[in-house]
């Protein structure tokens, strides 16, 4: 056997200072390319109306004013805006736990090796991510079969269950939750409920809100549903409204000439700022959910990405 050497030195290799300086500050001035619309826009919702109309979007304000936010919560559009901001919140809330539920309960029956099933509907949710139906199939099926046209479930059950976070979970499940501890448990008289409540789903809390960030981003995001299936002024969710607005600010503004009736329904309207407003709004909640997912999305996400 051979004499083995010693080691005097590791050497470890690293990026030297001066180039850490300069990823630093690129990695800076992408972040700040990031904050940067959300802070014009919010700085353009905080300007004086006639201000913007005679000096145009500055990144700081000539004049200061809180008109379009008073505009929104007092104004003529605050009930519907009010209105809309709740359903958002409802369909967003619901629909990540039904989400979340359902991707978790599926992913981890096909996780397992002792599931006769597993690589058939493994193949089924992979077909379902590269080939879609199609829009008009899925709107057959949602009115004339499910009858959910105009019912909150219109806006909850098409975005139910996802085939990208279904792969996600699974490989989670796979890489955490070894079969040694399923079968202990088997063997302590567990069943699979109690298995799954108790055992899995406490190890898969960093894959769970992974999943539900992306849920309730897709959720709090989504207007197309409500375009297709919702026809009640009552049920309108906050992003379908702001496109609304947008359109119809959009279409007097190119038929401004139509005369007294249409003039009057532009003065009805929101203004510029309020639209920005809005979008500060509609856009500050879930953007304050995220540092409380930040610690668990890393890490789900990097254990998660592979598919296997």
């Amino acid at each position: 056997m051979g004499k083995k050497e010693k080691v005097s030195k590791v050497e470890i290799r690293s990026f030297s200072p001066t180039v850490n300086i300069i990823f630093n500050i690129l990695i800076a001035l992408f972040a700040i390319s990031c904050v940067l619309p959300f802070f014009f826009v919010v700085m353009i919702s905080l300007t004086e109306e006639h201000s913007l109309a005679e000096l145009g979007y500055r990144f700081w304000p000539k004049e200061f004013s809180t008109a379009a936010y008073s505009y929104i919560f007092a104004g003529q559009m605050s009930s519907k805006i009010f209105r809309a901001f709740g359903v958002t919140i409802f369909v967003t809330v619901l629909g990540t736990v039904v989400n979340a539920t359902m991707t978790s309960l599926y992913a981890y029956v096909i996780s397992r090796s002792n599931f006769p099933f597993r690589r058939f509907f493994t193949v089924f949710a992979l077909v379902t991510m590269l080939f879609t139906p199609g829009m008009v199939a899925t709107y057959l099926i949602v009115s004339n079969m499910l009858y959910l046209k105009d019912t909150i479930w219109a806006l909850i059950l098409p975005m139910a269950l996802g085939p990208f976070n279904i792969l996600v979970m699974r490989t989670f499940f796979i890489k955490t939750v070894p079969d040694s501890i399923i079968e202990s448990a088997r063997i302590d008289g567990a069943t699979e409920l109690r298995i799954f409540t108790k055992i899995v789903l406490p190890l898969a809390v960093p894959g769970i809100a992974t999943i539900s960030l992306f849920a309730a981003l897709g959720y709090w995001n989504d207007w197309f549903n409500a375009l297709l299936y919702i026809q009640n002024d009552n049920l309108v969710p906050l992003q379908y409204l702001l496109m609304k607005i947008q359109s119809n600010l959009d279409f007097l503004a190119k038929n401004a000439g139509m005369g007294a009736q249409i003039q009057g329904g532009l003065a009805a309207l929101p203004s510029e700022s309020a639209r920005m407003a809005i979008v500060v709004v509609s856009t500050l909640p879930i953007a304050l959910t995220y540092p409380f997912f930040q610690k668990y999305f890393v890490g789900g996400l990097t254990i998660g990405g592979v598919k296997e």
